[in-house]
Order: C-alpha cells, then structure tokens, then sequence
C-alpha cells in the first residue's frame, strides 16, 4: 500500500497511487512498506536481461499488477525500438574505479526515457484497474527532458492527453525543437515566460485546487502527472541501480556484496531518491553523491541542514539542474524520518511561506549517513567534458561532466576509492554547443547554428548522431504557445475545452 508523506490521506493501492500522480490533498505518495532484496536474491540475478531485472525488481512495488501485466508493459518499453543498445542502459568503463552508466540511449537521448517508455503503459493498465471512464489531462512542468520523453512517451495514447510546460528561453535549442515538433493527436506543449520553478510550482498548484478538478470531472477529465512525483515514474529508475551493480558483478570488477558509490546529477532528488530506494531494498551502496550546478541550493542543504531557495536563479550549460525547489526531497525527508509527517508539514509549510526550512540535528546525521553532496560551476563544467575526452577517449554532457567533477572534489576531500558509478544522465549530442565548446574553445562556434554544431560534433568524435537528433531540424514547429507563468492554468483549460 502507498501512504501520503504528509499523513493527509487514506492508504491506496499501487494503481491507484500511479493514477493519481501525487496526494490529492497536497504531497507525494510513498510505499508504506519497502520490500527488500536479500544477497543471495540480487546475485540470482546476474547474467539477466535488463527486462528481467526490471520485472523482478517493479513487482516488489506492485502487488496489485499481474505477473503478465508488468511482463507486457517491460516488453513494450524495453525493447530495440525504442532504445539504441540490447543493454539499455550499458556500463562505460574510464578507469579502476571510475564507470559511467549511460542512461540516454532512448528515444529522446535523455535518462527520463527509461521511465517515460514505461510508465504510459503502467498508467493505462491502472486506469483499466479503477474503472474510470474519465479521460486523462497529464500535466508535466519540465526543465528540458521531461518534457520530450513524457510527449513521446504519452504520444497517440487513446483517452489521454498531455501538456507540456517549459521554461521560455530556458532550454536548448536542440530540447526546445524535440518538445515543440513533437506530433500526435493529443500532445500541447506551451512556453513560460519564467523558469522551471514557475512551471513547476503552478502545475503543483492546479493538482492541489479542489474547485478546478470539480470543473474538470465535470468535462469528464482527471488530472495526472508524468514528473517524477508519480510513483509511476520514480519506480522504473530504482531498476538500473541494480542493473549497473550487477554488471559490475558479471565483469568481475567488484566481488558479491562489496559497496559502490553512485554519483548523480541531480535538480528534482527523483533520479538519486530512486538510488537511495535501491540502497534500502539491499543493494550494497556505500554513499550516493548529489551533485548539483550553480544553483546548488542541494548541496547547501546537504552541508549545512538548511534548505534555502530564496537565492539568485542561474542558467547554466546544464538546464535540466536549473532547480531551486526539489519535489522528491520531501519524499527522502520522509522516509529518513521515519515517516514522521508531522516534520514534513513543517517543512514544507515553512518552505512555501517563507522560502526555506532546516531540518534538526537527527534528520541531519541521518543523511550525512548515505549522502554526500558538492557543485560544480560552469568553468568546472567544461574543464570536465575536455578532461575526459583528451584522456579517455569519452565524450560527457554537461549534467553529467558536473557529476564527473563533483566525484574528482569528493575522491580528493575523502580518499575513498569505493568502485563508483556515475550516472551519465543525457547523450553529449543534446548539448552540443557546450560540449563542442569544452574541447574546442568558444571561437570554434562561430559562424556555425546548433545542427551544425551536431554534425561537427559528430566529426570531433567520431560517434554518430543520436537517433533522436538527426534531422531535427527540418521537422516542422507544431507548438508556438508562449505564456505567463499565471496564464498557465487558462491554458489547461482552453486546451482541454473547459
């Protein structure tokens, strides 16, 4: 069963939790209990297919789901149509203790797509499963790769349609094109004028307005969500921690049971909350290390206990960070508390009255116990992604060159060589005027747009295009929606006819 972090509503079923995307009266759904994975249990699953990791690991969390279910919807998501590599999500070896897991070979070139392949399919099952005849309104605020995987993911799904919000000016070129060419009978995307904050936080605002969800039941629609605060989209993330640990098992790089770290860039806490529920099942995690941008309000609150967004917003070469207010902490705080709703209201009344919250002495060691967390600045960035590439051979984008230096501040500040994992969050080719920058210098740009920045980049390196990005630029504009961000709930309603 899944209960709310804020103690605000009754217990509910898996399908029902993935329904409703987060607690109707405000907060995110949690599972009341976490299934666990015994060592004997992980190691039976080496030499296994990432389906069958993917199968055995959701099914803990999906008690309601039939066995075929689950089986049907990995098979439909997993599959060589919609991801470029038979592992889904390979293991890059740098050095001795140094692995990058790439996470992007979907159809979007971004991590969010091994979840947003598969939570469409989980959706319509539990909708199946309550019976309801309403259509679906998915509303999704995105910083940049949310908002393509949802789209392509949710694309010509009967019964639903899906709305897109995204920071105007705030995404590359490249994100912006993938979002707003995107074609298919029910998918809208929309420009606001304001950052992902604003999307994000108007967005939480129409989930929580009893009155308007009125009106839509009305029109005969319900409201659902994509962003990682629907369990529906967090789950599928929890699989390839595991997938990554047995990989290093079946390459014989690590021995049963020993502990590894993970190094996630992160700006909504979902991808690394994801790794923590990994760690508390039984993979053996030695410490997850959060890294974050100039807009470091993560790694702050990690260090210090205070988590404080009233700061300057940045817009940095890793837009998809660019994040002052992390949705999944609150279901981290949650569970490091012990479920002590009581401590989350607090929180999170304080962090939307006055635009911070510090948490007590316990909380605080508790996290110190597992997380670890640094920044990286746009400098440091880009010095990360030539590094790599003129030692290494291997091409970073910019989210996960942060996490590559925040990695290089920790390994030098600990001296902790635990075998690590980072997760390589987006494909190079998604940010390519960064990466091209980082190991030619800004003059190389000159003269060139960003296609062909695309192909030079793919020159440089001597690595193909991604699928999701060839030709991206011929494909014709089907969303020109520009908006305030207090106009965003009049776009609801005039896209669903209200």
């Amino acid at each position: 069963m899944y209960i709310s972090t804020r103690g605000n509503f009754e217990e509910v079923t898996a399908s029902e939790a993935i329904r409703l995307g987060m607690v109707p009266t405000g907060g995110l759904f949690v599972p009341a209990e976490l299934p666990s994975l015994s060592r004997e249990e992980i190691l039976e699953m080496q030499g296994k297919p990432y389906q069958e990791t993917a199968r055995r690991v959701m099914s803990l969390f999906l008690p309601d789901f039939l066995p075929e279910e689950i089986n049907d919807c990995v098979e439909k998501a997993y599959n060589e149509n919609n991801f470029d590599h038979a592992s889904i999500a390979p293991l890059f070896r740098l050095d001795s203790h140094t692995y990058f897991l790439e996470l992007w070979h979907g159809p979007t070139a971004a991590f969010k797509d091994i979840a947003l392949q598969l939570m469409p399919h989980l959706l319509s099952l539990a909708l199946q499963k309550a019976g309801v005849k309403r259509k679906i309104a998915i509303l999704v605020a995105t910083s940049g790769d949310t908002g393509k995987a949802a789209l392509e993911g949710f694309k010509n799904v009967p019964g639903i349609k899906i709305i897109v919000f995204y920071p105007y000016g705030g995404v590359s070129r490249v994100q912006e094109l993938q979002m707003t060419a995107t074609d298919g009978f029910n998918t809208y995307a929309v420009a606001v004028r304001g950052n992902f904050d604003d999307c994000q936080n108007s967005v939480k605002e129409i989930f929580a307005d009893e009155e308007f969800k009125k009106i839509l039941a009305g029109k005969s629609y319900e409201l659902s969500s994509a962003n990682s605060i629907n369990w529906g989209r967090l789950l599928p993330q929890v699989v390839y921690y595991f997938r990554a640990y047995l990989n290093l098992l079946e390459k014989k790089e690590i021995i049963p049971g020993e502990r590894i770290n993970f190094v996630v860039p992160t700006g909504n806490f979902g991808n690394i909350l994801a790794g923590w529920y990994a760690g508390r099942m039984g993979l053996p995690i030695n410490k997850l290390i959060c890294a974050s941008n100039e807009n470091k309000v993560l790694t702050d609150f990690f260090q210090s206990g205070i988590y404080d967004r009233n700061r300057e917003f940045k817009q940095t070469s890793s837009p998809s960070m660019d994040i002052l207010i992390s949705s999944n902490l609150e279901r981290f705080l949650f569970e490091i508390s012990n479920h002590c709703a009581g401590k989350i209201n607090r929180w999170m009344t304080a962090l939307k009255e006055t635009g911070r919250f510090d948490v007590d002495t316990g909380t605080r060691q508790a996290m110190e116990q597992i997380i670890a967390a640094g920044f990286a600045v746009e400098e440091e960035t880009l010095s990360a992604i030539e590094e790599v590439f003129e030692t290494g051979g291997y091409l970073l984008d910019t989210h996960t060159a942060v996490g590559f230096k925040v990695y290089q501040k920790y390994l030098a500040a600990t001296g902790d060589k635990s075998k690590t994992v980072i997760c390589a969050t987006a494909s190079p080719f998604k940010f390519s005027s960064s990466v091209l920058q980082a190991i030619k210098g800004k003059d190389y740009l000159s003269g060139k747009d960003e296609f062909g920045i695309l192909q030079e980049l793919s020159r440089l390196s001597k690595i193909p295009v991604h699928p999701g990005l060839r030709n991206l630029e011929a494909k014709p504009v089907l969303h020109r929606t520009v908006c305030e961000r207090k106009e965003i709930k009049a776009q609801v309603e005039k896209i669903l006819g209200i």
